[in-house]
């Protein structure tokens, strides 16, 4: 007799059976065998299992203790489940207990495992078993049932796992979805992992006994069938996993089998031939009957994968959830590429292809891998026609696919396909001798580059082709060749926007090949090498080397005058193993490169060229390679004749004291040469030829006369801050202190010069001195001169308030302007769609750079509140530098951070309040109200999801407008309205933030500033309504119905005396507002650090813990502003040297009457 569901009535209540961990067998239910999970109340009724469970632990594989150590500790794990939650280390050794304890008793062993299945779906219910005798009773359907039992708040299930009848029984939370496949944290993350093993080793260890009984796994699929036509999805999702790598191991014990059996008809037919007709021998009879055994194993194997996959994957692959449905994808693909003779057919490929049109990209994912490891075997691209072509068309749609990784699975497999289908025909040789068919797909592929207007960046093209045409991408040869062929050799010459295409291919492919990881945006992070890459890694990069040290002289000679094309060239000796120019002896072509480098310098003025010129100077001058010295000696030279010339050209220039004379040739010639001293200055130092005395008489003569053209002003300027930063780097431990006087003296000379410059007419001096000065401060104000002390001291400099202004004032000019200035600014110059691109990128770098210097303290962090007034109205220019901005400056210090923030917030509504009629109040219909209502939305979003984190500044933020809020109500019995009581609409808008402790908190902090709840009435006062029930949360309905009639909620004693002041000698002391809270703030940042690491549960349950965190909340007692009646407060002194502390009133006395 089954037994019935309220037979299970006696289970926990539901909190009981809420969260468990371990599982331990209880009291059988009435007429059946139960495995019942959770905990044990007494020890009575422990004993009372261990007398009567059929389920003995002495008898139960589960009973082998496996030990684990955890966080110092010994944990036994004594069931199938908890060896598996604990990790697959003994799985084996419980595997193979469980085997032999089945060969004693199956019915208890199977129990086990039963139970497992239930356990892992996360069931803290119970499971009763009966054994089912008759196969034609006609109520065995009726049985198979899920229904819900209201009296017990029970669900239950009825099915058949033959020979049994199982009955699962469950509380009704078991549909929360928390179940220990979808679990997270550190304990669960190998729970997955560890089951699918745990499938696969009970497979393997049975395979050659118990696997073919008829009753273990008629038993096992039974349970499985029916667990995963449940309608709760941790039944489903987990018996599904189960089910399919139940049939991923079957299909391996087939393969198995199958070997077996054709080894045994080998060996017979050998036999046969050996006797030639005589009589059968005991050897033949006996490979015989081997024989027939597979056969029958074969068979039953056979019905096996029959039996899941009509029972399990039929009725799941169309699964409501997306990861059932995934399972199901990942698995078919697996058992078509392991076992092609079975699964390689139409009638299992069709359902891959339906479910690449899946809604869920999961699921379509696992549709392109499991196709992609077909398609990488030749042997099976024959079998797939009709598969191909029935869905080629989906295929080949997938790269638009809206998910990144289903379009380059899917980019992948066409191109598998691809590979694979062309093979089909007959190699012919290509036209063009060596590198006939590399020139071919060259040409195809900078034609694609060049006619696709996808974009313009060559590095994703090659990244994207790595995988799968690494070997002609590598083809630098073939590359090279085509370069430098002329015009008249069989017409097969590159147009120029070929080259510079197939140059950028180069590159690119060059940089791929020796960093190994792939461009900017394309992945997470960078790639972890495995020796097998890093070996490539270094094959190639020596290739490289070898190929480029003779080859790229040429190239550099052949486009000398193209900067883009030299620009690019150049940056290829950086992955130069500089070592061969030593070891292979040559020297010379280190020499023609030289030259060409040195040529280059002399003909172009662009600075991407000169940078590139003096950065492969740097990479080739390291003084630990052998070609130092001759490097070292080339640059030398070069850099003396630059100096040379830029000597003579000053000579031209100031012909007479105070005054120069240059016509337009001879400034252009000043300009190139001051850019290439420039370029080289910021990589080399160039101390010793003294530019600094030359190029700061540009910069002072400009400052007294205004006079100097442009071209020359932004060069010397960049040397002038070169020069200063070599100084810089030079102060060591033992410099004398006349040095650092004489350079402090020029720090702070060009300090000014810079400072004077943001005023120039010429908008590109005012914006090129203030990115200088702005990297300067950042540099003088982090001085770290090698340990020197008395250096740092001297040379730190931080910008004065005066300083602050003006370059906050700069950035208001020339980033935040006004809509009709720049409408304006635009309109007079007839810019196109490029030039405001590069406006607008300068203006990003512009406020990239103000915002270092918040960052980093250099500027105050107060200065921040007036860029964040910009971060709605400006959020799609510059919104992620301001984000990114207010996430650094709360990592520093989260308290000035988020009064920061506030202080924003009120500086607006004083302007919007100012803006409005004084006699009609604030108007909350207008926009800049609703503006600036936004912006607090935005700033609350910042603060994520972690309350814990960000309670300490959402609670700042709180008081702070409070007390902002209250400000300046003054009147007879405090009855006058605030002026800012329209605020607290602003700050509600960090109430969703606050935990429901805090919320108390700070509602008990508002209360001090409320006065009796009649002069609350009207609707000059729903601010304040608003705000006290956004506070309240709806945990209390009588609360919010008060409040909305404007009646106050008395706090509970409870709450206020948890609050108290604590006196002494009978008085309050009156201090300011100022002082009030100053104290309490500056114990919090050293109170609060650990209060991120506690339970939320127990915040909820501890008050006096609360004001413990949160001291500039709870100051020691609630004294309530602009009431009649007298809080009652209690000497508390004797409670303990903690309490004794003298507490120091936030809001002050200043406003009491």
């Amino acid at each position: 007799m089954i037994a019935e569901p309220n037979a299970a009535s006696t289970l926990p209540s539901q909190k009981e059976n809420a969260v468990h961990d371990e599982t331990v067998p209880e009291s059988p239910a009435q007429n059946g065998t139960c495995v019942r999970n959770g905990n044990l109340k007494t020890p009575r009724e422990k004993r009372k299992v261990r007398e009567q469970c059929e389920n003995i632990r002495r008898n139960s594989p589960a009973g082998r203790r496996v030990s684990q150590l955890q966080n110092g500790e010994v944990v036994e794990a004594v069931t199938l489940f908890e060896v598996v939650s604990m990790g697959k280390q003994a799985m084996q050794s419980v595997v193979v207990d469980w085997v032999e304890a089945y060969k004693q008793d199956r019915n208890v062993a199977l129990l086990d495992l039963i139970n497992f299945f239930i356990q892992c779906s996360g069931c803290q219910g119970m499971v009763t078993a009966e054994m089912f005798q008759s196969l034609y009773k006609k109520d065995v359907m009726q049985k198979m049932t899920e229904t819900f039992d209201k009296e017990t708040g029970l669900q239950y299930k009825k099915f058949m796992a033959y020979p049994w009848i199982l009955t699962v029984t469950w509380p009704v939370d078991m549909d929360n979805e928390d179940y220990p496949l979808i679990r997270t944290g550190p304990y669960w993350k190998k729970f997955k992992a560890n089951f699918c093993e745990f499938i696969a080793v009970l497979v393997q260890q049975c395979q050659c006994s118990i696997l073919y009984d008829n009753y273990l796994m008629d038993a096992i699929i039974s349970l499985l069938t029916g667990l995963a036509d449940s309608m709760v999805r941790a039944f489903r999702h987990t018996s599904t996993l189960a089910a399919m790598k139940l049939l991923t191991a079957v299909v391996s014990v087939h393969l198995n089998l199958d070997v077996n059996k054709h080894n045994a008809q080998r060996l017979c037919e050998v036999e046969k031939k050996r006797l030639s007709g005589k009589r059968t021998s005991y050897r033949l009879d006996q490979l015989e009957r081997k024989r027939k055994e597979y056969e029958h194993k074969l068979l039953e194997i056979q019905n096996m994968m029959n039996a899941i996959f009509k029972g399990t994957f039929l009725t799941r692959y169309r699964d409501v959830i997306p990861e059932i449905r995934a399972t199901c994808m990942e698995e078919i693909g697996s058992w078509i590429k392991t076992y092609p003779d079975a699964f390689l057919n139409d009638s299992y490929l069709k359902y891959v292809g339906w479910m690449l049109y899946d809604k869920q990209a999961e699921v379509r994912l696992k549709c392109l891998l499991g196709l992609q490891g077909i398609y990488s075997r030749k042997e099976l691209v024959s079998r797939m026609d009709l598969f191909t072509n029935r869905f080629k068309d989906r295929i080949v749609s997938m790269p638009l696919d809206k998910d990144h990784e289903v379009a380059v699975q899917a980019m992948k497999l066409l191109m598998l396909m691809s590979q694979l289908l062309s093979h089909g025909g007959d190699k012919v040789q290509p036209k063009g001798g060596k590198f006939g068919a590399s020139t071919d797909q060259l040409k195809r592929l900078i034609h694609f580059f060049l006619e696709s207007e996808l974009h313009k960046h060559v590095a994703y093209l090659v990244d994207s082709l790595w995988d799968w045409a690494g070997k002609f991408l590598k083809d630098w040869e073939c590359m090279t060749t085509l370069l430098l062929k002329n015009a008249d050799e069989a017409g097969e010459a590159l147009s120029d926007a070929q080259e510079s295409a197939l140059i950028e291919i180069i590159l690119a492919t060059v940089r791929e090949a020796a960093e190994g990881h792939p461009p900017v945006g394309r992945g997470a992070a960078k790639k972890i090498l495995s020796v097998k890459e890093k070996k490539i890694q270094l094959e190639d990069c020596t290739r490289i080397t070898e190929h480029f040290i003779m080859v790229l002289p040429q190239l550099l000679a052949k486009y000398s005058t193209d900067a883009q094309k030299v620009a690019n060239l150049l940056q290829i000796p950086q992955y130069y193993d500089l070592d061969v120019y030593s070891t292979g002896h040559l020297e010379k072509h280190l020499d023609a490169l030289l030259r060409e480098i040195k040529d280059i310098v002399a003909k172009h003025s662009d600075m991407s060229v000169l940078e590139a010129s003096s950065r492969t100077y740097y990479i080739l001058c390291r003084e630990e390679i052998a070609i130092y010295s001759q490097v070292d000696c080339a640059r030398t030279q070069m850099i003396d004749e630059l100096m040379k010339q830029l000597n003579q050209l000053l000579d031209c220039f100031w012909q007479k004291e105070g005054g120069f004379c240059m016509d337009a040739e001879e400034i252009s010639r000043m300009h190139s040469t001051l850019r290439r001293v420039a370029a080289f200055h910021n990589a080399h130092d160039l101390t010793k030829w003294n530019l600094y005395d030359k190029t700061l008489r540009f910069l002072v003569f400009e400052t007294e006369h205004g006079s100097l053209p442009v071209l020359i002003i932004l060069p010397a300027l960049q040397c002038t801050y070169f020069s200063l930063l070599w100084q810089l780097a030079a102060v060591s431990e033992n410099s004398p202190k006349e040095t650092l006087f004489v350079l402090r003296r020029q720090l702070r000379h060009f300090s000014q010069i810079c400072t004077c410059f943001l005023h120039h007419k010429e908008k590109d001096v005012r914006e090129k001195a203030f990115m200088i000065l702005c990297d300067w401060l950042l540099i003088l104000s982090h001085l770290d001169s090698n340990n020197n002390e008395e250096a740092v001291g001297l040379l730190g400099y931080l910008p004065n308030t005066e300083l602050q202004e003006k370059l906050f004032s700069f950035i208001q000019e020339h980033v935040f302007m006004d809509g009709e200035e720049e409408k304006k600014d635009l309109t007079e110059e007839g810019k196109d769609e490029a030039c405001k691109l590069d406006d607008l990128h300068k203006k990003r770098s512009l406020l990239a750079a103000y915002c270092k210097l918040i960052v980093y303290n250099v500027v105050e962090m107060t200065a921040a509140a007036e860029i964040y007034k910009y971060y709605v109205k400006t959020y799609s220019d510059f919104g992620d530098i301001i984000k990114e901005m207010l996430s650094k400056t709360r990592y520093n210090d989260k308290i000035q951070s988020a009064k920061t923030l506030i202080l924003c917030l009120q500086q607006l509504f004083q302007t919007h309040a100012e803006s409005q009629d004084s006699s009609n109040g604030v108007d909350f219909s207008s926009p800049s109200f609703a503006n600036i209502k936004e912006l607090a939305r935005r700033f609350s979003l910042t603060f994520g999801w972690d309350q814990v984190k960000s309670r300490e500044s959402i609670a700042m933020i709180h008081k702070e407008g409070i007390e902002f809020a209250f400000q300046g109500a003054t009147g007879v019995d405090g009855k006058c309205l605030p002026p800012n009581l329209s605020f607290l609409l602003i700050i509600s808008e960090f109430s969703n933030k606050l935990l429901k402790p805090d919320k108390r908190l700070v509602y008990s902090y508002l209360q001090r500033y409320i006065t009796e709840p009649l002069a609350c009435r009207g609707d000059k006062w729903q601010p304040l309504v608003w705000y006290r029930n956004s506070l309240l949360s709806n945990e209390d309905e009588e609360s919010s119905v008060l409040g909305s009639l404007g009646e106050w909620p008395p706090v509970g004693s409870s709450k206020t005396s948890s609050f108290k002041r604590k006196l002494s000698n009978g008085s309050v002391p009156e201090t300011s507002q100022t002082e009030g809270s100053k104290a309490p703030e500056q114990q919090c940042v050293s109170q609060l650090s650990s209060a991120a690491g506690k339970s939320r549960k127990r915040l909820k349950s501890q008050e006096m813990h609360l004001q413990e965190r949160l001291p500039f909340l709870c100051p020691g007692g609630i004294r309530r502003r602009y009431c009649k009646d007298e809080v009652k407060t209690e000497d508390v002194s004797a409670e303990g040297p903690e309490d004794t502390i003298e507490d120091v009133d936030v809001v002050g006395t200043d406003q009491d009457s």
